[in-house]
This record gives structure tokens, sequence and C-alpha cells, in this order.
């Protein structure tokens, strides 16, 4: 199952829409301290809609909690920063795809142990980044992918009528 890991999330809404993301893909969320928000907003609530319920989330108390409790994990730290694309990679069953807050992304302290890991999503120069939900969507779909999208529907169906 691959792991979704947000390090000190700011916007509520983003992170609903991210942990809907995640229930949809088969993934875990990891929400690592501080949160700008609380996590029973009601702008979380709405932006997961009916789905925050069936979300494995974890909350860590910063980066070194994730770590200790997370031993041996391969992290992959989704930055502007990186000099390879998040296509360049093989994301692992159990992968970890580490992404900032929306103000200023995983700390450069921290991205110096994780050069060989580190992704980015290309884009024009002038653009600073995407949406956060948006490039965790990109980048978890690619390595959903890599792996042949293990257990998710694949074909869907019209409702009133046949293909």
């Amino acid at each position: 199952m691959l792991n979704i890991v947000l390090h000190e999330p700011e916007m509520p809404a983003n992170t609903g829409n991210i942990g809907r993301t995640c229930v949809a893909a088969g993934a875990r969320l990891h929400l690592i301290e501080p949160l700008g928000f609380q996590i029973n907003e009601k702008q979380l609530k709405r932006a997961g809609l009916d789905y925050w319920d069936k979300l494995d989330v974890t909350i860590y108390d910063d980066f070194n909690d994730f770590l200790e409790k997370n031993p041996g994990a391969k992290i992959y730290m989704a930055t502007t920063k990186s000099k390879q694309k998040y296509t360049d990679v093989n994301y692992e069953e159990d992968a970890y795809i580490m992404f900032g807050k929306e103000s200023a992304g995983i700390p450069e302290e921290i991205l110096l142990d994780y050069k060989e890991t580190a992704v980015r999503i290309p884009m024009f120069p002038e653009i600073r980044s995407l949406n956060l939900a948006n490039s965790v969507a990109i980048v978890l779909y690619e390595a959903l992918r890599q792996q042949g999208f293990p257990e998710l529907e694949a074909k869907g169906q019209l409702h009133h009528y046949e293909w």
C-alpha cells in the first residue's frame, strides 16, 4: 500500500481533498504536525466528503516522530527543488511520498538526506508550484500506474445505458 505524507499541511480543504484521493487510491495518509487547522474542521470534512471515516490516517508530532514510527521507510520527496522528474523513479509497493506545506514545501534540511529520491513535477519556470492536492494526485497515480493499479477498479460502466 502506498503512503502519502504531508509535512505541516496548512489548508484544510487541500488536506480533505488529499484524504479523499487516498481513499479512492487505497493509500494511507500521514500528517506531520504542526497542522495549520484542527483535524475536525468543517472544511476538511467537506472536501473529503463522506470518505473521511474510511481514511487510514496517522498524525505525528514532527518529522523525527514519523521516522521513528516508520523505520526503514523508502521516502520520496516531492519538491520543486529536485533535479529528477517524478516519472524517473520506480515506486515500491509500500513507498512513502512526502509533500511539504503549501507556503514553503519540505524544509531543505530534510531534503538534504533525500537527494536520490527527491522528485519534481515539470512546469514552466516562472510558476512557483502546483496546488498541493493536484500534486499529490499526479504523483500518487503515477506510482499506481507503475504498479498496474493494484486492487483498483479499472473499468467503469454507464448507469442508464450499456457501452
